[in-house]
């Protein structure tokens, strides 16, 4: 039963029949080849609406303690469906997607066979949620490397994680197997602009949490530009050389990120670890897809080779 849900909802994440107009599937914003992330700044919604932020990657968030770059959801289920009703998103209603559902002799066979009822809102959460679950990457060189196979990886990439525990302190942030805290940060990314996005405080209500974004996970990293919550930075070059300058000044700048004092060497050899560590199970320097989409390699500005 549960590969019938995980098929039902891998399906519906296809499917433009969500949106309002039928143009905007989930996978239009989380592109495969893209490490289920957007080459596009911001989401690009129906009717080529624009909204707030950056399409986050997909990968590895069935370890996640919270969803959105603001934390506002805790679990797959409850972000699920929130897309679906966004008027810049896919500009629809959970209600008149069931209908569809519904209405479609396949699909409501497909829930049946999955949840033994017909389709409804509960279920279809249930749905997109387990095939979001089997979206997860492990297994790179990095990890090799750290369980002790030196030889898994290059002289540039292996002074690029001495940059990361040491000089550049990047673990502060992303730590743990998912390099990820899954916390809340202030850099200063969007400082000083406007309209100004709260971040967190939106969640909280804390004028503390002003600007603070959720910690991504740096796994499938290399795949996934343009970076940041804003979709501002372009590759992981200047992502590195942006903390490396100590983000930008703000009253709520968190008191880890201060000027790196890292040289082009060790700013390359940071970049050439960031890659090692986006290499995912299968083929070196490839992220394992699903079986009907291609992979492909990051090119050398951190973005997938045509």
């Amino acid at each position: 039963m549960e590969l019938d849900r995980v098929q039902l909802g891998r399906k519906l994440f296809f499917d433009p029949m969500l949106s309002r107009d039928r143009t905007v599937a989930c996978a239009s914003c989380h592109d495969p080849a893209r490490g289920f992330a957007s080459a596009d700044p911001v989401a690009i919604g129906i009717e080529g609406r624009r909204g707030r932020r950056n399409a986050p990657s997909l990968l590895n968030r069935a370890y996640a303690k919270s969803l959105f770059w603001d934390g506002r959801e805790a679990t797959l289920e409850s972000q699920a469906l929130k897309p679906i009703e966004d008027a810049l998103e896919m500009g629809n209603t959970v209600a008149e997607v069931v209908k569809r559902l519904r209405a479609d002799g396949a699909y409501a066979a497909s829930f049946t066979r999955a949840f033994g009822g017909e389709p409804d809102a509960a279920n279809l959460a249930k749905a997109l949620a387990a095939f979001q679950r089997t979206l997860v990457i492990g297994g790179s060189r990095i990890d090799a490397f750290r369980a002790g196979d030196v030889a898994q990886v290059s002289e540039q990439e292996r002074h690029g994680f001495w940059v990361w525990e040491s000089k550049g302190g990047c673990w502060r942030c992303h730590s743990g197997a998912n390099f990820t805290d899954e916390q809340f940060h202030n850099t200063g990314v969007s400082a000083g602009r406007e309209p100004a996005d709260p971040g967190r405080s939106a969640v909280t209500g804390l004028g503390a949490d002003r600007g603070k974004f959720k910690t991504p996970s740096l796994r499938g990293v290399a795949w996934t530009a343009p970076f940041m919550h804003d979709g501002s930075i372009a590759t992981l070059e200047e992502v590195v050389e942006f903390y490396n300058r100590g983000g930008r000044a703000n009253p709520n700048l968190d008191a880890a990120v201060k000027p790196l004092g890292l040289n082009a060497e060790e700013v390359q050899s940071l970049v050439a670890f960031l890659k090692a560590l986006s290499e995912g199970d299968g083929p070196a320097g490839t992220l394992k897809l699903p079986a009907d989409k291609p992979a492909l390699a990051p090119g050398k500005d951190g973005k997938p080779s045509p």
